[in-house]
């Protein structure tokens, strides 16, 4: 039997067993609703391993996006674009790029994500008041190697992976379907000569690095119920929000930001009122989130907020509205009708204190008056 057969069988056998486990019970999902939602998952993170980890070289690297809006994991942005490239701690990589009106730009350095698998920390991180930006927005950076100065990421032995950040704050979420980053990355220490043709021993290495992907972020994920000890900044307690919070190492994280998860739990006539005030920072937005941690459909509905999307009260502060029906007032976002889901604010590069965020359970008939 071929490898590529061999590992095609365990592809199958791997979405098979999401299927079950990450799909049942082992997960609490009990419902239609959540079983079809945690077959999309299954579906759109599959579709991520299919597009980037199955071809992924880090001698020949290549940007490809993260999530889209018909690619959602991981806790994705409505407003923001994000990329990955595979990498190698023992080779040096020259990045170039351009801000393109983005209020936010950042490089992470995944360790541990070799193979398709989920990296278990983040170590290393530059951002754009770290490297130097040319008057038209152009920057070139040099990740691995010898120590620069300025515009270099350093790489541990266990780098496997590079992720982009790209925030904006525009005023439709739609708008990133029309938005194009200049993007290049380049091995410094290329191999001589073209990469060898496709054989069996390819093909079966490609199919593996899918099968530990799916399997990284569902089977073996962080979010199986009862067993991870969730950070200081997600919330317990239903329609209660943390004092928001650095996250530290956590894999897939900025360390330059401060994180507040919380949840809705909402009868049909109930609404949540979310009192608060942007801090002085870079970029700043809450998304909704269903519990598989994809966004809701920021396409077509009010499910998230930036500063240029909230409208502010005469002291500065917004009051927002989680809410099943539009409640005819500013900052409404919208449930899809779901009794129950995740907001999560996301605060970058904070100057001073964050305001904790107030809020009330209130009788949807009750918001305007």
């Amino acid at each position: 039997m071929s490898e590529t057969r061999a590992a095609w069988s365990g592809l199958l056998e791997v979405l098979a067993e999401a299927g079950e486990r990450f799909a049942g019970e082992e997960w609490m999902v009990v419902d239609d609703r959540d079983v079809a939602e945690a077959h999309r998952t299954i579906a759109h993170i599959l579709q991520s391993g299919l597009v980037s980890h199955a071809e992924f070289d880090p001698e020949r690297p290549v940007w490809r996006r993260i999530v889209t809006p018909t690619r959602k994991f991981s806790g994705d942005n409505a407003d923001a674009i994000y990329f990955e490239a595979p990498i190698r701690g023992d080779r040096t990589y020259r990045i170039t790029g351009n801000l393109t009106q983005a209020v936010y730009t950042a490089f992470t350095v995944e360790a541990g994500a070799n193979d398709g698998s989920y990296p278990n920390r983040t170590d290393g991180m530059l951002n754009d008041t770290q490297f130097d930006v040319a008057a038209d927005g152009s920057y070139e950076i040099i990740l691995g190697g010898a120590p620069q100065d300025r515009n270099w990421l350093g790489l541990s032995a266990d780098a496997g992976r590079l992720t982009s950040r790209h925030y904006f704050e525009w005023a439709s979420s739609a708008a990133g379907a029309d938005v194009h980053l200049p993007l290049t990355i380049e091995n410094l220490d290329p191999p001589d000569g073209p990469p060898p043709p496709w054989d069996d021993d390819l093909v079966a290495a490609a199919i593996r690095r899918v099968i530990n992907h799916v399997r990284s972020k569902t089977i073996d994920g962080p979010q199986r119920a009862g067993h991870a000890t969730p950070p200081g900044w997600v919330g317990q307690i239903p329609n209660e929000f943390p004092v928001p919070q650095e996250p530290g190492d956590i894999a897939l994280s900025a360390a330059d930001a401060h994180y507040s998860l919380g949840r809705w739990l909402l009868g049909p006539d109930e609404a949540l009122v979310i009192t608060g005030r942007w801090p002085k920072c870079r970029f700043a937005s809450v998304c909704a989130w269903n519990r598989f941690l994809q966004t809701l459909d920021y396409v077509n509905r009010p499910v998230s907020r930036n500063r240029a999307t909230t409208a502010l009260e005469a002291d500065g502060s917004f009051r927002m509205v989680v809410a099943h029906a539009d409640p005819g007032i500013p900052n409404w976002i919208d449930t899809e009708g779901r009794a129950s889901g995740t907001l999560f604010f996301r605060f970058f590069l904070a100057e001073g204190d964050i305001d904790p965020l107030s809020t009330e359970v209130v009788p949807f008939a009750k918001i305007g008056t």
